[in-house]
């Protein structure tokens, strides 16, 4: 087992820690479920670890908007301390729900590029989108992303399309190697649906900030730890390791290193 430990958040709604805590355990990390309440009162324990990984679900019942109550609460009293453990060399990742949280904390995508700028809004079909898509790696800063890649996993929300204030925030995101994944079909195509599942901007399914070690996305890594979770699997013929459980397997030896 790796020397690399990683708190996975729980908060009252989240549901999908216990698989997050296993794709961690299975790419050779030490992984710890440690709820909100207990972090807020002590955020020294975050000394302990090199990774805060933040699960889907529907944090507080997703009221107000997805992730919204839960971004607050970080925001009261835990913003702070989670940018120092970046700032020291850690990293966060979120999930779905882990993303749309960071997202609106503004660690992601973090500095003059804030909350005000980017943020994750209801599906333009209207209708909760549970399918599976591909997405092309398009960031070479990543530690969690390996660069000219393709990773297939499944995407399960209401609230994943991700829109920015204007074009220039989206080109600025673009040069600076913020747009960490995009969405995109056979051909290559972003705007296409259902490739593209919410209507996202510029495909982007997921960003990174400008250190590397911030990552979210919208598609769920975790359900992608076995070649057999694939629709198509009884066709394929694998070559390496299950696409999610890649990005952790990343994420262990970056911070293994």
């Amino acid at each position: 087992m790796a020397d690399v430990r990683v708190l996975v958040l729980r908060a009252a709604g989240i549901n999908r820690e216990e698989e997050l805590v296993h794709c961690w355990e299975r790419a050779g990390a030490r992984a710890s479920l440690v709820h909100i309440n207990a972090l807020a009162e002590d955020p020294a324990m975050l000394k302990d670890f090199q990774i805060v990984a933040i699960p889907g679900g529907f944090s507080y019942g997703d009221d107000i908007a997805a992730g919204q109550i839960l971004a607050q609460r970080i925001l009261l009293g835990l913003a702070e301390p989670l940018q120092r453990l970046v700032d020291r060399g850690g990293g966060l990742l979120g999930v779905c729900n882990g993303f749309q949280v960071l997202v609106k904390t503004g660690l992601l995508p973090g500095g003059d590029v804030g909350r005000d700028k980017v943020t994750v809004t209801y599906n333009d079909s209207a209708k909760f989108e549970a399918r599976w898509v591909r997405l092309k790696v398009c960031t070479d800063r990543c530690a969690f992303l390996e660069p000219d890649t393709y990773l297939e996993a499944p995407v399960d929300h209401a609230e994943g399309k991700v829109v920015t204030a204007d074009n220039t925030t989206v080109k600025r995101l673009d040069e600076a190697g913020l747009i960490a994944v995009r969405y995109v079909d056979a051909d290559g195509r972003t705007d296409t649906y259902p490739a593209n599942p919410n209507g996202s901007v510029d495909g982007i399914a997921g960003l990174c900030d400008s250190t590397g070690r911030v990552f979210g996305l919208m598609p769920h890594l975790e359900d992608h730890f076995d070649h057999t979770h694939h629709p198509l699997w009884t066709s394929r013929k694998p070559t390496g390791p299950p696409d999610g459980l890649t990005v952790f397997q990343n994420a262990v030896r970056y911070w293994d290193s």
